[in-house]
């Protein structure tokens, strides 16, 4: 006569099996936002004188052309603007809203990702055919192209649900982490702040050597993370 013993995990080992997941989901974050850093460089340097990711930024861009009178940086900031609410909007439809049950790395997260790489690989084939080309229109049509994958990035963080995650916009994560600092708060809480704001600038450094010394590979900044955090999160079960 056989029995089966039903499988048991206790507390404090489903408590640290937890505490694994987020330490590997706060990584992929990490990640992403290195690929924003880079990105941002990228079009900034090479698309125009707009980023990709922070719209704040293109605000005051658009508003600046626009006490200046400068047209074409006007068109390039506010089309990157209206680029990343698309993206946005997008990811949004296909990403969903957090849930009370939601796991740690919700399936509908990758997909986004997937997404995301899909237009990004379009930018890869614009970018390398029309390399060396100072043709404003093609600078414009890549910048977009960025703007759009990193709005659809932005809605797949927001499915986690977690006050302050983000792997695009990053004032109300510095302003976290300094008055987390200011009232010492434990470093393990912090901790995931600072890491993604120094992925931020070291993606951003490494984002404008290649563009301006190496841009055949530029788009590989852009991929090859995106690439990573899919493979990995596809193996995350929990």
């Amino acid at each position: 006569m056989s029995s089966t013993v039903p499988r048991v995990i206790r507390p404090a080992a489903a408590a640290e099996q937890d505490q694994h997941l987020l330490r590997r989901r706060n990584a992929l974050v990490v990640v992403l936002t290195f690929l924003t850093g880079s990105a941002d460089a990228i079009g900034f340097l090479s698309l125009g004188g707009a980023f990709s990711s922070v719209m704040t930024g293109n605000m005051v861009l658009l508003g600046l052309s626009a006490g200046r009178g400068e047209a074409e940086l006007a068109v390039t900031s506010g089309c990157a603007i209206i680029s990343f609410i698309v993206g946005v909007l997008a990811g949004a439809r296909v990403v969903g809203s957090a849930q009370p049950d939601d796991p740690v790395w919700p399936r509908r997260v990758t997909w986004a990702l997937v997404l995301e790489l899909l237009v990004f690989v379009v930018f890869l084939v614009v970018w390398e055919v029309t390399l060396g080309t100072p043709d404003a229109h093609v600078h414009l049509a890549l910048l977009l192209l960025s703007a759009a994958a990193l709005g659809v990035q932005s809605s797949a963080i927001q499915r986690f649900g977690v006050a302050g995650l983000s792997s695009t916009y990053l004032t109300g994560t510095l302003t976290s982490l300094i008055a987390g600092i200011a009232a010492r708060s434990p470093w393990a809480s912090l901790r995931p702040k600072a890491q993604v704001l120094l992925a931020l600038m070291v993606g951003a450094a490494v984002g404008a050597l290649v563009a301006l010394h190496l841009p055949v590979v530029a788009p590989a900044l852009l991929i090859v993370p995106l690439v990573l955090v899919i493979v990995v999160s596809a193996r995350i079960r929990a």
